[in-house]
């Protein structure tokens, strides 16, 4: 699906050379995709040679519910995707050196201890997506995009601490 949103639309043929999958993989991984609406037919094509787009722009996952099934898949699938996230940061890490100056210097790695409620750490989140808002466009219209710009990945992580560092937990 990421794919799809960057590269997109893709038939089955092109996902499977640029994920080095086989093409029947592909097209039976996007027919699974679509049967949930994840993604849709763009139009054009037949078979394998037809392509593909995403559905939505971003994959919303309902991870609050009062469904133990639906709350075990919805986790699993989140820890799917953190370790997908980091696998992409431990790369940006280790080929760093070799990116532009102004790259390196860009990129950023760190975290900030916060004192929040629930409901501060909801507005932040809310802020945070405010100033992504104005770059979005970017990525379905590259007539949008400057010079030089590049795909950059942005992790919004932000979660209470468990164990010893967090202390005392609010009852």
């Amino acid at each position: 699906m990421g794919l799809l949103r960057t590269q997109g639309p893709l038939t089955a043929t092109k996902a499977a050379e640029l994920l080095g999958e086989s093409s029947a993989s592909a097209s039976f991984h996007l027919r699974q995709l679509a049967k949930y609406g994840l993604v849709e037919e763009a139009g054009g094509g037949q078979g394998r040679e037809r392509p593909w787009q995403a559905a939505e722009l971003f994959t919303d996952v309902q991870s609050v519910t009062d469904d133990p099934q639906v709350a075990a898949a919805a986790g699993l699938l989140h820890k799917v995707v953190a370790d997908h996230y980091f696998a992409g940061v431990t790369q940006w890490l280790d080929e760093m050196n070799s990116e532009p100056q102004q790259w390196q210097e860009a990129g950023q790695f760190g975290d900030t201890l916060l004192y929040l409620t629930a409901a501060e750490l909801t507005e932040l989140g809310d802020q945070v997506e405010g100033l992504l808002d104005a770059y979005l466009d970017r990525i379905a219209d590259p007539s949008r995009r400057p010079r030089g710009a590049r795909l950059v990945r942005f992790l919004q992580i932000a979660h209470p601490l468990l164990g010893p560092m967090a202390g005392e937990r609010e009852r």
